[in-house]
């Protein structure tokens, strides 16, 4: 890459229609545009198969676009080598070399693609072993090392080359929950503390929350929304994007609107206000999906009221899920505290408060309307329509 760009482009990364076809039938990534701004950690989250490393690959020059363009600093990267594009990359295994010392292994991609000297090499690496706080582990071999040590080594490796891109790929998904969790929060601090440009790829959607200053949804090779974590969640651009970020996932009725009686009837019948109603019939043909979160589910007579009988009950720490069959009706998800005097195959009475429910166009999927209220969020949002 030019040293003559604009310093104030250093680390600014953009797709322009990024497209990535195999053959004739097989799309990994259609028509995919994003912009980082330096320092920016982006998290690109989806099912397995929805294109997010193959994203990664054609920013790394791992792979070359269909279409579309790579810019890093200002400037295409399309056609250049990785050790021309000014990026550092984070594999899911590591890939560190078993015969070299983790000394050896941090230093070797500034031995083989750089003309310093050795002792300049020595000071680097010693540098970021220091920061990430590895220095007693220069000596030994990886095979020597936890898993945890290894993803320091191999972190350390990418940090030496002081590059303008930090490109991770699933860089935690061999570590158990515990050392995972807690190399995230290294990871992340990490990253703020040295600045660099960082796209992170998970298929992890409570990491991808908890990592990124924004978080871009693929699905099938298509970006689905792109925004910050808790924008993802309480205002979901589609049902997919609603389904997927959120743990459990969010509870979804298929009704159809109701226009003389201004209700949602199908999987459950559901007394709609105005507002709702008025989204509601945004809808095609007026098919709707209804959608409340677990954690917006009240056992405190929030009205419209549902009976039913509690299949389960899973404690998950200070909360429990229940698990409620409705009369007559689907079985609904509800995220309670986990001292609420509950047991299985009780009978109760569950809101469904109008002022935390999403709703979706069933043929398209498209977000209609988002909450005015959240349980966290007093202050509220507002619906589509204002």
């Amino acid at each position: 890459m030019s040293d003559s760009r604009d310093e104030r482009s250093r680390g600014h990364v953009e797709l322009r229609g990024l497209t990535k076809r195999y053959g004739t039938d097989a799309t990994a990534v259609e028509n995919l545009s994003l912009s980082l701004s330096k320092g920016e950690l982006l998290v690109l989250v989806g099912p397995s198969g929805c294109g997010k490393s193959t994203t990664l690959r054609c920013i790394a020059g791992l792979e070359d676009p269909s279409e579309g363009d790579v810019r890093i600093a200002g400037e295409s990267v399309v056609g250049l080598t990785p050790e021309e594009r000014a990026i550092a990359m984070v594999f899911q295994n590591y890939a560190l070399y078993p015969h070299k010392t983790a000394r050896q292994n941090i230093g070797f991609g500034l031995k083989m693609t750089t003309d310093r000297s050795s002792e300049t090499i020595e000071r680097e690496v010693s540098r970021v072993a220091d920061t990430l706080g590895i220095d007693d582990l220069l000596e030994k071999k990886p095979k020597s090392l936890s898993g945890g040590q290894q993803q320091r080594v191999a972190l350390g490796r990418a940090i030496v080359r002081d590059p303008e891109v930090f490109l991770l790929d699933e860089p935690l998904s061999n570590l158990d929950a515990t050392l995972r969790s807690r190399m995230r929060t290294e990871i992340q601090e990490l990253q703020r503390s040295l600045d660099i440009t960082t796209v992170y790829v998970t298929h992890d959607q409570t990491e991808a929350m908890t990592i990124g200053d924004r978080i871009a949804v693929l699905r099938d090779g298509r970006l689905q929304q792109v925004a910050e974590p808790m924008a993802c969640y309480r205002r979901p651009a589609n049902r997919f994007v609603a389904s997927f970020i959120g743990e459990p996932s969010m509870n979804f009725f298929e009704c159809r609107v109701d226009a003389s009686s201004s209700r949602l009837d199908g999987s459950i019948a559901y007394p709609a206000t105005d507002s709702l109603a008025r989204a509601a019939r945004d809808a095609t043909a007026g098919r709707v999906v209804l959608g409340i979160r677990p954690e917006s589910v009240t056992l405190t007579g929030d009205t419209p009221e549902f009976e039913g009988h509690v299949d389960l009950i899973e404690p998950v720490g200070e909360r429990s899920l229940l698990y409620v069959s409705l009369l007559d009706g689907p079985t609904v998800t509800a995220s309670v505290p986990g001292d609420v005097a509950v047991a299985e195959n009780d009978r109760l009475t569950v809101g469904m408060p109008q002022r935390r429910v999403h709703l979706f166009d069933a043929d398209t999927g498209a977000a209609l309307r988002h909450p005015t209220e959240t349980p966290s969020d007093a202050d509220g949002l507002t619906d589509r329509d204002g």
